[in-house]
């Protein structure tokens, strides 16, 4: 069976283009696959996190995850410090992976200037923390760590899931068949929910104007509110048209997600804007009632939420281990075990 992995940061809200773009396709993808998810709070800590409410926002994101429909009992659902694996094969990485592969990264050059100006998130002056610049090398183990051969990625982390098959493949060339190559799967339908104020802008947990985004977790009067304030333009055609009506075409694109249409079915029969928007925001928040009242259930149950959480790690670690196991071999590591032992094989 082919074997997926994905990861979310737990910081910032979970949104609508979050789950129209990402996470319902999880719940999809899991019953047709090996499917691994995490929520990545090592990656969170590239920039600086008030320690309390990143232990309070990791759990909130794992309760997310199961909300929107990830089922622990089908997938491998965890927490990604909970498993050293991945840090340990990171350092492997890292000096497999060159100095100006990292510095190509467009996402490093992009958030350290953003930390250099005080716009990340704890950040000022000049810090940039060395794990902004090395967390390629450690979402490439994240990756590889599971064997994993299709990654859904969002088209801004392409180029990192690029440099994570060209260190696979250098580690391979080197010591032998180690890491398995994975492919990246780029969402289509739905993949872009746009900022309801901004609609040439992507709907982000850091938007600048808090009615641009969607919570899943946003009261319904708020979510309908939010859309009948959703920029359009000053015609009263409506049509799918990104380019030339992109506020129109962002409603059109979050109504067909939400009803199983493409954005040209949607705008069928549509002659006012107002109509479009009132519709969508019925849409979306008939979609996200069920989520919420799961949220809910998991909210009344913290033991339960605790064992899934640890159950997940479990399940992870005992595939993470061989990996790491298989690599640390392949380098040349002094086992612990001085015995001779055959060589562990790739899944």
């Amino acid at each position: 069976m082919t074997r997926v992995l994905s990861g979310i940061q737990p910081t910032g809200e979970v949104h609508l283009g979050n789950y129209l773009g990402a996470l319902r396709q999880w719940a999809i993808d899991q019953h047709d696959a090996d499917a691994f998810y995490c929520a990545v709070d090592l990656h969170a800590v590239t920039v600086q996190q008030d320690p309390a409410h990143l232990r309070v926002s990791t759990l909130g994101t794992m309760a997310t995850l199961i909300s929107v429909g990830l089922d622990p009992a089908v997938c491998t659902l965890f927490v990604q410090s909970h498993v050293p694996q991945h840090t340990e094969l990171s350092w492997l990485l890292e000096c497999t992976v060159s100095l100006g592969e990292l510095r190509r990264m467009t996402q490093f050059k992009d958030k350290s200037a953003r930390a250099e100006s005080g716009e990340e998130a704890g950040q000022g002056g000049d810090h940039v923390s060395a794990g902004l610049f090395t967390y390629p090398a450690l979402m490439a183990a994240d990756i590889l760590i599971y064997d994993a051969d299709r990654v859904p990625v969002g088209d801004d982390q392409r180029q990192h899931l690029e440099l994570t098959r060209d260190v696979a493949q250098r580690f391979n060339s080197r010591y032998g068949d180690t890491f398995v190559i994975p492919d990246a799967a780029i969402p289509t339908v739905g993949a872009r929910v746009m900022d309801l104020q901004n609609p040439t802008a992507k709907m982000s947990k850091s938007a600048e104007s808090p009615q641009g985004s969607v919570g899943i977790f946003d009261d319904p009067a708020d979510i309908s509110r939010k859309f009948a304030r959703a920029v359009t333009d000053s015609e009263s055609e409506v049509r799918y048209d990104p380019d030339q009506k992109p506020g129109v075409s962002n409603l059109l694109s979050i109504l067909g997600a939400a009803t199983g249409r493409s954005p040209a079915d949607a705008a069928e029969g549509y002659h006012q804007y107002g109509a479009l928007k009132s519709d969508t925001a019925d849409a979306i928040v008939a979609l996200l009632e069920p989520i919420a009242a799961k949220k809910a259930e998991l909210d009344a149950d913290p033991a339960e939420l605790a064992r899934i959480i640890a159950a997940g790690a479990d399940k992870a670690e005992a595939v993470a281990s061989v990996t790491l196991a298989r690599a640390k071999e392949a380098m040349g590591f002094l086992p612990k075990s001085l015995e001779t032992e055959a060589r562990v094989p790739m899944r």
